[in-house]
């Protein structure tokens, strides 16, 4: 029998995507093809949109124009219930800051979207105990997050974002507040972390450091792509 290679599967496409904030044009007609549990990295200076790029691909904000297909829906076309029910339950963020609530333990921190999504706490909460021993931060768990490390912080954001799974993880600058060896720490977690769960991983970052253990690397410049140095997606750099 001849195996045939699976094609892979189109999981985002923006298409000529603009926004505008006021007279700012962050994003100046950016369209590109991420395929479904590939990892990606865009890279470029403070300013150039590539965060704005993360917030229109997790559902976060709205282009001024242009469209961004997920799964083969439309966000334009979702009301701000159904953008909040893909935030919950289609997508992980993991941010610079941490985000994680003063007042609640990690753990609860950690089941916060199961608790938001309404589904069953017992598997979400024996899988997030399990992921919390690979990565070295079970013993955090009852503490609360004053309690911990910069890095700790970070590693207990990362299992919250992937705790129910998502299909798509969103990383605006997760190492930004990191020294150099919990920032590769962190990173070589999320590569591993979406690899095991098959999700679509996209780091947004200055950082060359971060970047270089990424086989597929975009680059923007002034709201726009402007290289894809290691033919990491289907883009229109025109």
């Amino acid at each position: 029998m001849v195996m045939t290679e699976k094609t892979p599967r189109p999981l985002l496409v923006a298409n000529n995507v603009k926004k505008s904030f006021d007279k700012v044009n962050a994003l100046n007609g950016v369209t590109l093809t991420l395929f479904e549990g590939d990892q990606y990295v865009i890279r470029g200076a403070s300013g150039c949109g590539k965060s704005t790029l993360l917030y229109l691909m997790g559902g976060l904000d709205r282009p001024t124009s242009g469209s961004v297909v997920v799964n083969g829906q439309d966000l334009s076309q979702y009301d701000d219930d159904a953008l909040a029910k893909f935030r919950n339950t289609f997508t992980g963020l993991v941010f610079q800051f941490h985000f994680l609530l003063p007042s609640m333990n990690c753990l609860n921190n950690i089941l916060l979207p199961a608790r938001i999504a309404g589904v069953s706490l017992s598997n979400i909460k024996e899988n997030c105990q399990e992921f919390a021993r690979e990565l070295g931060v079970d013993h955090c768990l009852a503490k609360y997050p004053f309690q911990l490390s910069g890095g700790e912080q970070q590693r207990i954001n990362i299992i919250r974002a992937l705790s129910l799974r998502p299909k798509l993880l969103l990383c605006d600058e997760p190492t930004g507040n990191l020294d150099r060896k919990n920032g590769q720490n962190v990173t070589r977690i999320l590569l591993e972390s979406a690899k095991h769960f098959g999700a679509t991983l996209v780091v947004v970052t200055h950082d060359q450091n971060v970047s270089s253990h990424f086989k597929n690397e975009l680059v923007m410049e002034d709201g726009r792509l402007i290289a894809d140095s290691r033919n990491a997606a289907e883009l229109n750099l025109n």
